[in-house]
């Protein structure tokens, strides 16, 4: 028997519906928050108002495009966290209300569990799929973490920021250089045409697994500072170089830590996650580091890159056939660790 399963996906301000069949992906539809833009960042008032609007609409077509009727649905996955409450709060209402309607079970994801997960959905064009153990780079807007991935459903943190998230570095200091938001694609895109070794930038020196980041923002921050009171122009004369130097500085934080995790665990099975993942640099960097050093290198398709329903789904479907279901009394969290 089929297992057909719902995953809606609400945790900051893109509003996502997919529907997997026993692991194949039939829809995925996401409709993004433009209203962020004029501001710098996420409004959260402003993004959970939006989800409400959205939610109806965009699980609809999902299931249209899907080609299925609600009552061939066995489960509906929700994101419970982490991410903005208000946001999580409208998705997950949705679910349990769906869930209710349907006589169906109701199932929790944590977000970045769906992440790491993301690279076992089967679709068109993917044809390998990481084998257990191994060893996933979580980066994102707001967490940063080595994670070891013995099951579908076990996994262990063996490494993870202490302060600021790898996301979070690329996007302020974007916004330090005037760059649009979200300025992590902007970085990428500037940086393709840079020299990444102009300028130098402060490695914050931290030991075992754990990353740190603050340093390099306030390094990068003073940098600037100085050059601007020399030469006003600055910025403008030398972007493409300094987000090509910057950029280069992160991921070499990021790919030294994941050199030595695979060292210590013995992992050969590599893979990244996560909205950062989408970044052309750390993509192309990882996949010669894994040549070099004989790794498995696992990277998701761009789609899955970025908040999406589908990987809330997979997660879903793999919960679903191990019974682990939620009761309908569960609450978002803004803070939900993996």
């Amino acid at each position: 028997m089929s297992v057909v399963i719902l995953g809606i996906e609400s945790s900051c301000d893109d509003t996502s519906a997919a529907v997997i069949r026993d692991g194949q992906l039939l829809s995925n539809l996401i409709s993004s928050q433009d209203v962020h833009r004029a501001f710098g960042g996420v409004v959260p008032e402003l993004a959970s108002r939006a989800h409400q609007i959205n939610i109806i609409p965009v699980v609809d077509q999902a299931i249209k495009k899907a080609s299925i009727s609600k009552s061939e649905i066995n489960a509906v996955a929700f994101t419970r966290g982490p991410g903005l409450l208000g946001s999580l709060l409208v998705g997950s209402s949705f679910a349990k209300g769906f869930a209710i309607a349907q006589k169906i079970p109701l199932i929790q994801i944590n977000h970045l569990q769906g992440h790491i997960l993301s690279h076992f959905i089967q679709a068109k064009g993917i044809d390998k799929h990481p084998a257990f153990p191994f060893l996933c780079l979580l980066v994102s807007g707001g967490h940063t973490q080595l994670v070891v991935i013995r099951d579908y459903l076990n996994m262990e943190i063996i490494g993870q920021s202490i302060d600021d998230a790898a996301g979070e570095a690329f996007d302020k200091c974007a916004k330090i250089m005037g760059l649009p938001y979200p300025g992590g694609p902007v970085i990428d895109k500037l940086a393709a045409v840079g020299n990444p070794n102009a300028f130098q930038f402060a490695k914050p020196l931290q030991h075992g697994l754990d990353f740190s980041f603050s340093g390099l923002k306030t390094s990068f921050l003073y940098f600037l500072r100085d050059r601007l009171e020399d030469d006003p122009d600055f910025i403008e004369k030398n972007k493409e170089d300094l987000c090509a130097s910057l950029q280069f500085t992160i991921i070499s934080i990021l790919l030294e830590k994941v050199k030595k995790a695979a060292k210590l665990t013995k992992i050969d099975e590599v893979a990244i996650a996560g909205g950062v993942s989408a970044n052309s640099g750390l993509r192309n960097a990882l996949t010669q580091l894994g040549e070099k050093n004989g790794w498995n290198v696992y990277i998701p398709e761009f789609r899955f890159t970025t908040d999406n329903a589908a990987m809330i789904a997979i997660a879903g479907y793999y919960k679903y056939l191990r019974g682990e279901f939620s009761s309908h009394d569960v609450i978002p969290l803004a803070r939900f660790p993996l």
